[in-house]
């Protein structure tokens, strides 16, 4: 029984090239493939996939910071679009701005391959168990019948 899809699964939905950095400090570095697929009119991303990727390395950023026993869980975004983003390599940068016990705040940024920032956000994220996390989706599973 799979209380997640796969790491790879996600990964390619998103285009993920490779994660650059994870820094203990509170800071991730991931790049990213755009694809023509990830497009609405005008070959311009869809705003849901910039958002994904910022929200992606703002996680990756606060794992680094507490380790893997913790789910980082968004329970809120802003995202500020400031140019389109076209097909290509985008790198999605996350540092932690507060650290609570708990609850984070961070932020983030969108660049194409030039260095220009095409997306800015700030997040505040919960820091779960996982241990928790996976055991409460297993048992709704079990509850449901899925397997």
């Amino acid at each position: 029984m799979s209380i997640r899809p796969a790491a790879d699964e996600l990964s390619q939905a998103l285009g993920l090239v490779r994660v650059i950095e994870m820094d203990p400090a509170g800071r991730a570095r991931i790049e990213y493939l755009a694809g023509t697929h990830m497009c609405h009119s005008g070959g311009v991303v869809q705003g849901g996939f910039v958002t994904g990727w910022v929200d992606a390395a703002m996680a990756h950023a606060a794992i680094a910071m507490s380790g893997p026993d913790v789910v980082p869980m968004t329970l809120e975004i802003k995202v500020s679009f400031f140019a389109p983003t076209r097909p290509g390599p985008v790198f999605a940068e996350a540092w932690v701005e507060k650290r609570g016990r708990s609850n984070c705040f961070f932020e983030g940024r969108l660049v194409d391959g030039a260095g220009k920032i095409l997306a800015k956000a700030s997040s505040t994220l919960t820091l779960a168990d996982r241990a928790k996390v996976e055991g409460a989706a297993r048992a709704q599973m079990a509850g449901s019948g899925s397997s």
